[in-house]
């Protein structure tokens, strides 16, 4: 079959969404971006996804304020880098922690913004993997999109794993404040896990209506949270560092400085994990086209302006670096050494669990949706199964319990090996950071005036430095986790996440060669979606 013929005359301006007669698949003409009313868009928003290949399935319910809620608890900077910063510190002290936080909200920014600029030219609940069916060229679309939807799915399915895991050691910290004797085993923990995964899910079906509520609930608990703890530590520190003791390079991990800052960047981009998650609700928002951007910048907004206050008034409050560096719960004890009261310290760690806690439901939203959307196009194993919307609590219940079932099974490597548990956590990380960048990469490799249509949110020279910059951002990051954490080498420290990169990439091959067949993406209707010279052979 030739290449199809470009759907624009030389020199014409590309829409991206031209206007269609009743007989064609989205059964009614499809206003552009810049035409829609508050009285058109649900419908508008409707007929683009029909154009897309998708029946819209799910309600419009998520306002931008509901969107920003999902998006901002999932990534929850200030929780979330609360979490992981002890690492910081052993690599390259309160610098590492301080200018790395700054350092990675920059990368993330520029990863993410690329990501979303496509997204909203097509929006679809299957996110990267749909872009990239979309835009690929007509030989390589389905190999690409399957390959980056597994990437996608196993990223965000052990995130949140990791997630959970999380929520663990908090409640296993607060216990050990007050036992210092306590130690959960890994029994103890696995339980503990299951019951916090299971009850974290049970509101999307007991009520799954106020779901959108809830996620509003969950920002603001968030944002109070961190002005009362940065509010608190700020009037009960007992100490002052100077403020050059925010240069300080020293740490404990035996890697040169440089080295050791560059690996305290890559930990750094834990603060802002999971951008993508707006995305994959796409669907269930009024005008997808305009208000995904604006909860991207939101959320990572706030989470800068969260976080790096609060670090900062940490690391000039901190007495002992090596009792920090070395506790169970990094944070934990940081905040018993500025407060010097175990009760308030109780009280803020508290807080600080129940937001972990409150951010897992968006993400067991955000799985369950993105499963369902690949498996409405043939991705997973039992997809007919699976690519199913319960009509009565109007959520994909199926991928849901599934997200479920897997993190219970991938739980039971607590009772194996933690340092498994977390090498796996780390890749799959990485592969959810290879999803943002390869619709950008087609986009760069292709050229973005012969790809991307006509858009609501245009970012031009940024978009294409954005474009060109995200992969290489990607690689280095890639390289970067790959290494050990410290020095020397030994059999307990080694980083086995190459192994575990190179075997998933095999798995997702192999499961290529067992599915794929069955994989046939989005049914585009390319008489709407006016992709410029898109390469893409039209059925014969």
């Amino acid at each position: 079959m030739a290449d199809r013929e470009p759907l624009l005359a030389s020199g014409e301006t590309p829409s991206a969404y031209a206007e269609v007669d009743s007989s064609s698949s989205a059964g009614h003409a499809v206003p552009s971006h810049q035409e829609l009313t508050p009285n058109s868009r649900d419908l508008a928003s409707d007929a683009i996804l029909k154009a897309q290949g998708h029946r819209p399935e799910l309600e419009r319910v998520f306002s931008p304020l509901a969107a920003l809620g999902l998006a901002f608890s999932i990534t929850n900077s200030w929780v979330g880098y609360l979490s992981c910063f002890g690492q910081n510190l052993a690599y390259a002290g309160p610098n590492s922690v301080v200018f790395g936080l700054l350092a990675a909200v920059v990368v993330q920014w520029t990863i993410s913004l690329g990501l979303y600029e496509i997204a909203s030219c097509f929006p679809s609940s299957g996110g990267q993997y749909h872009c990239v069916f979309i835009l690929a060229p007509h030989k390589y679309k389905k190999f690409a999109a399957f390959v980056v939807g597994w990437m996608n799915i196993l990223g965000w399915s052990v995130a949140l794993c990791s997630a959970i895991s999380v929520v663990v050691a908090s409640v296993s910290g607060l216990i050990a404040l007050w036992v210092p004797t306590f130690h959960a085993t890994q029994l103890q923990a696995y339980i503990i896990y299951v019951c916090v995964a299971v009850l974290s899910a049970c509101p999307l079906f007991i009520s799954p209506r106020v779901i959108p509520l809830i996620l509003q609930a969950t920002l603001a608990f968030s944002v109070t949270g961190f002005l009362v703890i940065f509010s608190v530590l700020l009037y009960l520190r007992q100490h002052s560092q100077p403020p050059t003791t925010l240069l300080d390079t020293s740490g404990t991990s035996g890697w040169d400085t440089g080295t050791a800052w560059f690996l305290g960047l890559a930990n750094s981009m834990y603060a802002f994990t999971s951008t993508d998650a707006a995305i994959h609700i796409a669907e269930e928002m009024v005008h997808p086209e305009k208000r995904l951007v604006q909860v991207l910048n939101m959320t990572l907004a706030i989470g800068f302006a969260t976080t790096f206050p609060l670090l900062v008034v940490m690391m000039l409050s901190m007495t002992d670096v090596s009792r920090v560096i070395n506790a169970t719960l990094p944070y934990g004890e940081l905040f018993l050494q500025i407060t010097g009261s175990k009760i308030v310290t109780t009280i803020l760690m508290s807080w600080v669990t129940l937001a972990l806690f409150s951010a897992l439901i968006g993400q067991w939203i955000t799985c369950g949706r993105l499963a369902w959307a690949f498996a409405r196009d043939g991705g997973l194993p039992y997809s007919r199964f699976f690519a199913s919307v319960n009509k009565r609590l109007a959520f994909p219940v199926r991928t849901t319990i599934l997200a479920l079932v897997f993190s219970c099974c991938y739980g039971l490597l607590y009772l194996v090996s933690t340092t498994a548990f977390n090498s796996i956590i780390t890749g799959a990380v990485l592969f959810s950071n290879i999803s943002y960048c390869m619709p950008q990469v087609i986009v760069a490799l292709r050229g973005r005036e012969h790809v991307l249509p006509q858009r609501a949110f245009n970012l031009g020279l940024i978009g294409r430095m954005c474009n060109y910059l995200s992969p290489i951002f990607v690689i280095v990051i890639a390289v970067l986790i790959c290494f050990p954490p410290e020095l020397p080498v030994t059999s307990k420290n080694i980083n086995s996440t190459p192994a575990i990169l190179v075997g998933a990439c095999a798995g997702i091959v192999v499961t290529w060669w067992v599915l794929g067949r069955n994989f046939e993406g989005p049914k585009i209707d390319w008489k709407v979606v006016s992709v410029p010279e898109t390469f893409c052979d039209p059925p014969s």
